[in-house]
């Protein structure tokens, strides 16, 4: 995985991609034991296209230049299946912009913060999320001030309640 976030760190300074940050299970494995998980996500903000559209084209095209390939919805870098996630709305983009610089191994990258990758879960609300808040919150070191600030911003509140009852 540390060559990915090498090729990663390599597109952003190209431009391909303005900023990144791991976010899912493999971003909650900076803060607790690790999940089972079978892709990278990758919280992305891209640059804008002409008209103003936001689009993945570029982005992959230069990973095809670099002989990756695509695998249904993910790039094979290295070896390892990676999920672009455009930042698409004011949780994401407040998550990314707040990632936190973290070491993998001898490569820097950037995690999102704990408190975003549980607020991300409570907007997705799949069952698999509802069971990853609950392992966050048992293993990881939670901001409980700076968490309810969130969910308060992102009216994510009433589901925090739901569950954790």
């Amino acid at each position: 995985m540390e060559r990915t976030l090498q090729v990663l760190n390599e597109l952003e300074r190209h431009g391909v991609l303005s900023r990144y940050a791991i976010g899912g299970a493999m971003g909650a494995t900076f803060y607790i034991e690790p999940l089972l998980t079978f892709d990278l996500d990758i919280i992305v903000l891209l640059p804008e296209a002409k008209g103003g559209l936001l689009t993945l084209t570029p982005l992959y095209e230069a990973l095809r230049a670099k002989g990756y390939a695509e695998e249904g919805e993910c790039v094979v870098i290295e070896g390892v299946p990676v999920q672009f996630l455009p930042a698409y709305n004011p949780l994401l983009e407040e998550a990314l912009r707040e990632a936190r610089e973290m070491p993998y191994q001898a490569t820097s990258t950037r995690v999102l913060r704990v408190v975003h990758l549980v607020a991300i879960c409570l907007q997705t609300g799949r069952a698999k999320d509802r069971e990853r808040v609950r392992i966050l919150r048992e293993q990881a070191t939670l901001d409980d001030e700076y968490l309810a600030m969130v969910l308060r911003r992102h009216q994510l509140e009433g589901r925090w309640k739901e569950w954790i009852a």
